[in-house]
Formats: C-alpha cells, sequence, structure tokens
C-alpha cells in the first residue's frame, strides 16, 4: 500500500478516524479537569564577583591554578559553583524537613522526595551574571516561600563552607600558632633546667649576638616554610611566588649553616665568634637560649600572620545580592489543558488512522499464496501448545 492509497482509506472512513479524535479530546479535556493548576515562583540574586581574589567560594588562588585548564575552566563560569550548592543534597534536604515535602509529593523515600524537588526547582544561569531559582508548586505561597528558602540556605552555606583564601590562612595559622606556644613553653622550661644545672644566668658579649643572629635567621625560616605551606595548599610548585620563597629558603638555610658550622672568615673588626670556640657550658646554655629566642621571635611572626589572615577574613565573606526575592503568583503556570487536549486529539486522529488501514493491509498479507503457507506452519505450531 501506498501513502495516496493510505490517505484514500482514511478520507473514505474519514468519520472513524474523526471519532478517535473527538473521543480521545474528550477524555483529554475531563482528565485536565481533574489536574491541580501549577504556580511558578522566580528569586533572582548575584553571586559575588568571583574573578577577584578571596571574594568567592573558590577553594583555591588563581595564581595557584598553574596549567589545571579543567579547573580554570571552572573558574571561568563562576555560576555553577553557586548552582551546585543550591543543588546539594544538604540544601534539599533541609527544605524537605522545613516544608514538610514528603507528604507534600506523596512519597515515601527521602530520595524519592530529593527527585520530586528537583523536578519542582530550576536554576537558571543568565549571561548577566544573574541567578534565577524558579519552583512550582500547587500552592502559590508555599511555592515562593521555597524559593525565598532557597536563598537563605545559600547564604547558610557560604558561611559554613569556609573555602575563601583568607579562610584558609587563617585556619592555617590559628593551628601553626597554637603548635608554636606549646614548643615556646617547652623550650623556655628546657631553658630553666639548664640554668638551675649549670648555675648560670646569663652569658654576654659576643656569644649572646652570635646566638640571636642564628635565632633570628631560623625564624625567618621558619617564617618563610609556614608562609610555604600555605601557599602551596592552593598553588603549584612552578608558581613563581613557590619558587622565590624556595629560594630565600635556601640562602637563609646556608647563612644558619656558617654560622653554626663556624666558616665565618675572621678578620679585622668581625664581631662573630664561631660556635666552636665557645666553651661547652655556655654553648649549652646559649644554645637553649637560642632556642628559646627562635620560638620567640616565630611566635610573634605566626601572630601577625595570625591576626592578618583574620582581618582579611572578616572582611571578605562572599557577599550575596538579592535582586529580586519570590513573590507569590498570581497567574497559573501550568498545566496548559489546550495543548493537552489538542495533543490527544492529534494522538486520536493517528490511531484512528491507523484502525482503518492495518486490516485492510492484513487482509492483503494473508491473501498472498506465500503467507498461506506461513500461516498454516503457525497455526499448527500454536496447536502443539495446547
Amino acid at each position: 500500500m501506498d501513502l495516496l492509497e493510505a490517505v484514500q482509506i482514511v478520507l473514505l472512513r474519514k468519520k472513524t478516524v474523526v471519532g478517535f479524535v473527538f473521543a480521545f479530546g474528550i477524555l483529554a479535556a475531563l482528565a485536565v479537569l481533574w489536574l491541580k493548576p501549577t504556580y511558578t515562583a522566580k528569586a533572582t540574586f548575584l553571586p559575588p564577583n568571583s574573578m577577584s581574589a578571596s571574594t568567592s567560594l573558590f577553594p583555591t588562588q588563581i595564581a595557584g591554578i598553574g596549567s589545571a585548564g579543567g579547573m580554570l575552566g571552572i573558574l571561568k563560569d563562576p555560576s555553577m559553583i553557586y548552582i551546585g550548592v543550591l543543588e546539594s543534597r544538604e540544601v534539599a534536604d533541609d527544605l524537605i524537613q522545613q516544608f514538610h515535602l514528603q507528604n507534600v509529593y506523596k512519597t515515601r523515600k527521602l530520595s524519592q522526595t530529593e527527585t520530586a524537588l528537583a523536578a519542582h526547582t530550576k536554576f537558571l544561569p543568565a549571561k548577566d551574571s544573574l541567578i534565577t531559582i524558579s519552583v512550582e508548586d500547587h500552592d502559590p505561597q508555599r511555592a515562593a516561600d521555597i524559593a525565598n528558602e532557597y536563598l537563605k540556605e545559600l547564604t547558610k552555606q557560604n558561611d559554613r563552607l569556609v573555602l575563601t583564601e583568607a579562610g584558609q590562612r587563617r585556619v592555617f595559622f590559628e593551628q601553626q600558632l597554637k603548635n608554636e606556644k606549646d614548643l615556646l613553653t617547652d623550650a623556655e622550661v628546657a631553658l630553666t633546667r639548664v640554668e638551675e644545672q649549670t648555675g648560670m644566668i646569663r652569658p654576654g658579649g659576643q656569644t649572646e649576638l652570635q646566638i640571636s643572629m642564628i635565632a633570628q635567621t631560623q625564624a625567618s625560616i621558619s617564617n618563610l616554610e609556614i608562609e610555604l605551606g600555605a601557599l602551596l595548599q592552593g598553588a603549584t610548585e612552578q608558581n613563581p611566588e613557590v619558587i622565590r620563597l624556595r629560594s630565600q629558603i635556601a640562602g637563609l638555610e646556608e647563612q644558619e649553616s656558617n654560622l653554626e658550622n663556624s666558616k665565618i672568615k675572621e678578620h679585622t673588626g668581625n664581631v662573630m665568634v664561631p660556635t666552636s670556640k665557645v666553651p661547652a657550658l655556655t654553648l649549652e646554655y646559649v644554645r637553649q637560649q637560642r632556642e628559646v629566642q627562635y620560638h620567640e621571635a616565630l611566635y610573634g611572626v605566626l601572630l601577625r600572620q595570625y591576626e592578618s589572615a583574620r582581618l582579611d577574613e572578616s572582611g571578605s565573606a562572599p557577599l550575596i545580592q538579592i535582586v529580586d526575592s519570590a513573590q507569590v503568583p498570581d497567574t497559573k503556570s501550568g498545566p496548559h489543558r489546550l495543548f493537552l487536549v489538542l495533543l490527544a486529539s492529534l494522538f486520536g486522529g493517528i490511531l484512528g488512522a491507523m484502525w482503518v488501514i492495518l486490516p485492510i493491509v492484513w487482509a492483503r498479507k494473508v491473501l498472498l499464496p506465500e503467507n498461506a503457507t506461513r500461516l498454516s506452519s503457525l497455526k499448527e505450531a500454536a496447536q502443539l501448545w495446547k
């Protein structure tokens, strides 16, 4: 059967086809009358300027990315980070519990409710960097409340996720400061023990100057190592700042080795005395004194670094600007009843056309000689199963 013949058959039996169209259209109209109307509430916010340092949810410094092209691609579209936070399971679970969405969506499992919430929610980034939260619900008030609650949840997650550079530095220096305070206390106790054992109170002059310089050098090395450790949390070894710090540490280590191993050249006017020439008891005392001075200097440096990081963190919290809060919608967004009726009618027309065409095609197939033999074989095979 060709196309023209099929059209001719449909036209000849158009009453049957039209009957299918009307039947499906009427059934669809009755069905959509039972559907509850849906309302869509929208809220819009502007995320922070994510390409500026330490003002967004980015976990690393931009300068420390190096050749990581994939991560750089993410940074080019910072809106996806905030959308990812909004789509997180923790945010969804908070909303489900707050609005009792398991009862609303008639679900038994939490995972099913999360899926239903995701189906009723959309996060749409725009070219102007704005992000729109769109929530559909049968209750217009609940739709607006859920959309506004998403904004509150995003702000709460920003406070919880301390992923800014300043926040990382503050936590790092806070731990280092605590450790250094314990080491300083241990060094002071050890110095007191040496004073009691040797009877020495305070050796002075050139030896004290020598020991003080060694302590300051060691403190500088430790300070640079701490800065390097903080930088390496977000930077690679190829970062220029990392290379510079490693070079400075190597130079100071060589200087410390020269001071401790008596490699300083003696010449007129040089007040430095090699440590190998210091008497044993004095050397034991001044070494312990150097340990105390070293930890005192390092503690002071860490304290300044910690205060600086804490001030940076307090002034660099991500600021989410709400452009439009969700209002209670006064117009239905669905269902599109007319569209559903027309779609059902179209489906009914297609089904009606098949209803009038397929019997004729089947009858022709049966009349063919080669098909008659096949049908006989099928009947015999069917009888064997009885």
